[in-house]
């Protein structure tokens, strides 16, 4: 960002906040329905502690909650997003046309990506490819794409279940759908010949393959409220759900979850990196708000502390999966100096 970009975020934010900074007393978070689970545990023992009230976290979604923290700066708008992918480039251009400078990007530890089903269903044992071949709007045949054919999983496989292919999964506005597109369906779709040389011929039409979704009833949208999700797998057991691992770990009296490349959704698999669909995920927050709104920079404090985040933590206890000790230290020291991202 040039100087002088800097120099009249720097008066806007002064100008946001000039007789207003009584206008709220409590920090607001939006964002990411993964973390949320997370953010709101680290809410609930920071209001505990009496000193700053207890933070307001709502679930938006990740792509919902940048947009709402790229809005502007002042009391009207979030003081921090939860997000369950980092922040795109076009995204924090966003916020510096309006006036959201400095951001301060905290990763907070690991996630996994289930396919889960109830425990009354048939255990998965599932590759990548298999759900391309399940989810794709078109897959390849005889050597082209043609809109996807398949109805059941034994279809694609007779291996799988003899069951009607239903997936409730997030939408497009959703991190855990990017992460989703990515570790899956983009990985998947580079062990097929056809798209494979379709990658080398035509980025864009490969992109589009692999990124576009069944609109045929096989994927349901199912909203930023995973919490539905779970309450829909239980109630029926031939669908499955996508969702963070967190929210199986919370649910493992009703819920499993499904194999992928032969390795199980586990804590120890995710932290070891040997459970192939796994990210990073994150939480940010306005530099221009500390001192501001109350509270923020002991609310980032709260988050990087061993009790919170360390590998006992009360996260762990909710499903996060603990980054290196190496990795936490470099970023609580990042966080707590409020050092602004740098694309």
């Amino acid at each position: 960002m040039s100087k002088k970009l800097a120099v009249a975020a720097i008066a806007l934010a002064t100008v946001a906040f000039a007789g207003a900074a009584q206008a709220r007393d409590q920090i607001r978070i939006v964002g990411s329905s993964t973390v949320y689970p997370f953010t709101t545990a680290v809410a609930e023992q920071f209001g505990k502690a009496g000193k700053f009230k207890t933070p307001v976290v709502e679930s938006t979604g990740t792509g919902g909650g940048f947009k709402l923290f790229c809005a502007g700066i002042g009391p009207d708008h979030p003081d921090l997003t939860n997000a369950s992918r980092a922040i795109k480039k076009s995204e924090v251009e966003t916020c510096a046309k309006n006036g959201v400078a400095d951001i301060v990007e905290m990763k907070v530890g690991y996630d996994g990506i289930v396919l889960a089903a109830s425990k009354k269903a048939k255990h998965m044992d599932v590759t990548r490819a298999q759900i391309f071949l399940a989810l794709a709007k078109d897959i390849p045949q005889g050597g082209k794409l043609v809109p996807n054919p398949y109805t059941m999983w034994n279809q694609i496989d007779p291996k799988l279940p003899a069951q009607k292919i239903e997936v409730l999964g997030p939408p497009p506005t959703s991190g855990t759908r990017d992460a989703f597109i990515e570790l899956v369906m983009e990985v998947a779709a580079e062990t097929f010949p056809e798209l494979k040389d379709l990658k080398k011929t035509d980025e864009k039409a490969f992109k589009k393959a692999y990124a576009s979704i069944r609109e045929d009833g096989g994927y349901v949208e199912a909203g930023e409220n995973d919490n539905l999700i779970v309450q829909k797998l239980d109630a029926n057991p031939n669908a499955f759900g996508i969702f963070g691992y967190s929210f199986l770990d919370q649910n493992g009296d009703k819920l499993q979850g499904s194999m992928v490349d032969g390795v199980a959704p586990a804590f120890e698999a995710i932290a070891a990196g040997k459970y192939p669909v796994s990210r990073p995920l994150f939480v940010y927050a306005k530099k221009a708000h500390v001192g501001q709104i109350p509270g923020i920079k002991e609310y980032l404090a709260e988050y990087t502390a061993e009790k919170a985040w360390g590998k006992t933590g009360y996260l762990a206890d909710k499903g996060l999966i603990p980054m290196p000790d190496a990795e936490r230290k470099e970023w609580a020291a990042k966080i707590n100096g409020l050092e602004a991202l740098k694309m």
